[in-house]
């Protein structure tokens, strides 16, 4: 049953996003966004011009604020940019963690995007921030796991208030991302004498 054509460009943007949170990005067609508005997929290409751009737009303001985070910690070293990496990536994935929860499981496909290129690169970034400059692959391998955990963290528990989220998600990162002090080397033993 076809209803009213959409009012607004928003109408479209709304029901991209509760199917992409229901069948993911690869499983909506334009076709079933436009069955759920109630209008052609010429009106849908009409608006956006195809998937990739409603996807942008549903998309920009995480984008626009991770940029804020890269440029924010792009004048920081050491551990000061570990600190402010970890802490914005938590404070950004906290407040969008609905669009995060439409894309969970197709963050790399996605990221293959040329729209989303720059995506990879400030992700790449955030774990040199996390890592520091005596990072190695150990580190690296962390602060991955570190911002894909928090990202799905944020979409799998969905019913965690804000305020409970965040600070659960700061005392994980501030554990994967404390730099163990190596034991120290193992002393003779002098007590077994033959």
């Amino acid at each position: 049953m076809i209803r009213r054509a959409p009012r607004t460009h928003g109408e479209i943007l709304a029901a991209a996003a509760r199917r992409f949170a229901v069948t993911g990005y690869k499983g909506t067609s334009l076709q079933d966004i436009a069955r759920e508005v109630g209008c052609s997929k010429a009106a849908v290409l009409y608006h956006f011009g195809g998937k990739e751009t409603l996807l942008a737009e549903l998309m920009a303001g995480p984008i626009s604020a991770l940029c804020e985070l890269d440029e924010r910690i792009s004048s920081l070293s050491g551990a000061a940019a570990q600190r402010a990496a970890a802490e914005g990536f938590v404070d950004l994935a906290v407040r969008f963690r609905g669009e995060i929860t439409l894309l969970r499981g197709e963050f790399p496909e996605l990221l293959a995007q040329p729209a989303f290129a720059h995506v990879q690169r400030i992700s790449e970034r955030l774990i040199e921030a996390m890592t520091g400059p005596d990072g190695g692959q150990d580190a690296r391998v962390a602060a991955l796991v570190l911002l894909a955990g928090i990202a799905e963290g944020c979409g799998a528990f969905a019913d965690i208030p804000d305020e409970e989220l965040r600070p659960a998600l700061l005392a994980v990162a501030q554990r994967v991302l404390v730099t163990p002090t190596p034991p120290p080397p193992p002393t003779p033993d002098h007590q077994h004498q033959d």
